[in-house]
């Protein structure tokens, strides 16, 4: 496969280290609207073209495929461009700012015959697949609660576009916290509902965005859950924090970036380590790419499932009351 990267920015580089294992079924090119830029990315990650032109890089008849990594303002034009011109499509996530966007893709993508992934890496950590795992095997019986923290202190600088809204698409939560409302949304129950609760925002610093979100949902099972998901909020180790899953057999403890589960059940307590390889999901999530676009089927994270995870992030920033903002604490 013939992948165009569409912007240089950094996650465009986190993509190109998790590639170097695919070599032998994927090359990249790059583009950027500055052409330096494209080709700098080219030689540190050994790629075979540079574009100063997002453009230029869809209508070359040589690129079977694009990654759209640009901030969410530009996804939607970028894709219709690229299904236009006949090109598969990897989407960074938030992919698009409204489901109306979501469904105008889909009926797009259904009508020239094209894969549309979503590149939603966290679907595919071995975190992610060991928790399915092991609820779809009933470790722990039936689900009841289900309690998820992603807690560290990272802010951004005053000039980083995902300050300003129109760029982002929304808040902290939206632009990045859309990861971990999809684990928990694909667990294996399904989310039905969900409710918002956003604290007081502070002013203070460079960083000014609502960067904390606290979100309640209900299952189709009857379980109930809490997120608790905050940019602001000092941790362990800048994000050692953990969750848990109660069922009625036993309970499911892990560290929420997938350093270990403990498992509590029948017989004694398991402690599991999921793998640290593709500790992010980066290279399964290509893998699954390539493999929806050899044998055209659709990847496991497509437009299907991220509608429902946009459906949900719609409830949760229409019912979270606004509070009104702190500067410098009060």
């Amino acid at each position: 496969m013939n992948l165009a990267f569409l912007g240089c920015g950094f996650i465009t580089g986190v993509h190109s280290r998790n590639l170097r294992g695919l070599r032998d079924e994927i090359v990249y090119s790059y583009a950027s609207r500055d052409r330096a830029k494209a080709e700098a990315f080219r030689r540190r990650y050994s790629g075979v073209r540079s574009y100063g032109d997002y453009t230029e890089a869809i209508d070359d008849p040589a690129v079977d495929a694009v990654v759209i990594a640009v901030p969410p303002r530009f996804h939607l034009d970028l894709t219709l461009k690229a299904l236009a011109a006949e090109k598969h499509v990897l989407v960074e996530k938030p992919a698009y700012l409204r489901l109306e966007d979501y469904e105008r893709v889909r009926d797009e993508r259904d009508r020239v015959q094209r894969i549309v992934m979503v590149g939603e890496n966290d679907h595919y950590k071995p975190l992610a697949v060991c928790l399915r795992r092991l609820l779809q095997d009933g470790v722990i019986g039936e689900l009841v609660f289900a309690h998820l923290t992603t807690l560290v202190k990272k802010l951004k600088a005053a000039g980083d576009w995902r300050n300003d809204e129109t760029m982002a698409g929304g808040d902290a939560f939206f632009e990045e916290g859309i990861h971990w409302l999809h684990l928990a949304n694909s667990l294996g129950p399904l989310m039905t509902s969900a409710q918002g609760y956003r604290p007081a925002m502070s002013l203070a610093g460079g960083d000014r965005r609502a960067k904390s979100m606290m979100v309640a949902f209900r299952y189709d099972n009857g379980a109930v859950g809490a997120l608790f998901y905050s940019r602001e909020v000092p941790s362990l180790l800048r994000g050692f924090r953990v969750s848990k899953l109660f069922g009625r057999q036993g309970i499911i403890t892990f560290e929420s970036n997938g350093v270990f589960v403990l498992v509590r059940g029948s017989g004694l307590p398991k402690l599991l380590f999921p793998g640290f390889r593709d500790i992010r999901g980066y290279k399964a999530m290509y893998q699954d790419f390539i493999c929806a676009v050899r044998d055209g089927r659709p990847p496991e994270m497509g437009i299907e499932q991220a509608i429902a995870d946009q459906r949900l992030m719609e409830q949760i920033h229409a019912g979270a009351v606004p509070v009104k903002p702190m500067v410098d604490g009060h």
